[in-house]
């Protein structure tokens, strides 16, 4: 997961936007957050898979719960070692996520989470002793591709604006819908135990959470601590949490490396779909740059999708709860 934040900028009415915010934004320094995102990135994917060896263990020492991870087993993870190391990576990893925020734009430095699926697909292989297939490094090459030819148009057509009011009380509705919906689905769906199901929710929450971070830096670096500002640190804290829950259930059904696919592709795509809808960062794009954006999207989703329908050990689980079920 990965968060907004620029330089300090004056405040301005409305949407009116000043030549003189946009040549400040248009320099080369937008570009410094990203080897913090890279750091960030390459932590995530070692704290995915401790994490997710901390789930394996617990259901072969519990085993696993119908209904998903069961509170005893939420319990039984603050216990297991490996949960916990793989926990403390994924805050440094927020750490200089939210570090990376604060000098680049949202659309610059949250695409590049996906060098974390590399990492991760390289290290799952080798612990869990699993050879990726041609279609499964197709899949893995279509995400990365997509993404990073997707955070090379965003380099040059976005910029950081001040977020109003106005904007922030659009998130936070629209954030609150699908809160609503993600929880309602996970009742509806939690005893089918579908990884994607899980990565796609978790994905989507954790794309207004990096919203949120990037709104609540640019807060306190002008000083605004009104409370709008607290309730957007709140629903920070919840699209949080609830996006924890997703991916532990994720992990309990598929393996890391689709985890983090799934991370890296939908929390991105989110984020930068409300930096350019209700945030204006590509307010002076031309409609090529949208095409490309429209056309990388796909292309890695592409990526995500093929992963989950071709990885040995989704394939592998699969046919274990049917045996199960049988």
């Amino acid at each position: 997961m990965m968060f907004v934040a620029g330089e300090t900028v004056m405040p301005v009415m409305g949407a009116v936007f000043s030549a003189a915010e946009l040549a400040e934004n248009s320099g080369a320094s937008k570009f410094l957050g990203i080897p913090l995102a890279l750091i960030g990135a390459v932590l995530l994917a070692f704290g995915a898979q401790y994490q997710s060896r901390g789930v394996s263990k617990i259901e072969n020492t519990l085993g696993k719960s119908a209904g998903g991870l069961s509170f005893k087993h939420l319990v039984s993870m603050l216990r297991r070692p490996s949960w916990v190391v793989g926990t403390l990576l994924l805050g440094l990893a927020v750490l200089f996520q939210i570090g990376s925020l604060s000098l680049s734009p949202i659309t610059i430095v949250q695409p590049i989470g996906v060098v974390g699926l590399v990492v991760t697909s390289v290290l799952n292989s080798r612990i869990a002793k699993v050879r990726l297939g041609k279609r499964v490094k197709a899949s893995i090459a279509l995400a990365v591709v997509g993404i990073t030819a997707f955070v090379t148009i965003a380099s040059f057509t976005t910029y950081d604006r001040v977020v109003t009011d106005k904007m922030l009380i659009v998130i936070l509705i629209t954030f609150a819908v699908v809160l609503l919906a993600s929880l309602v689905m996970y009742a509806v769906t939690r005893h089918s135990a579908i990884a994607l199901l899980h990565i796609v929710s978790a994905g989507i929450l954790y794309g207004f959470v990096a919203t949120f971070a990037k709104v609540l830096i640019s807060r306190f670096q002008q000083e605004q601590f009104e409370a709008l500002t607290w309730i957007c640190v709140a629903a920070l804290a919840i699209g949080g949490l609830a996006g924890m829950l997703f991916v532990q259930n994720a992990y309990s059904s598929g393996p890391p490396d689709l985890v983090v696919a799934g991370l890296t592709v939908i929390d991105p795509m989110i984020a930068v779909l409300i930096g350019i809808v209700i945030l204006h960062e590509a307010a002076g794009a031309s409609i090529w740059a949208y095409v490309g954006f429209g056309v990388t999207g796909i292309v890695s989703m592409l990526g995500v999708l093929g992963l989950a329908k071709y990885h040995p050990q989704v394939s592998d689980q699969g046919d274990s709860a049917g045996r199960v079920e049988a």
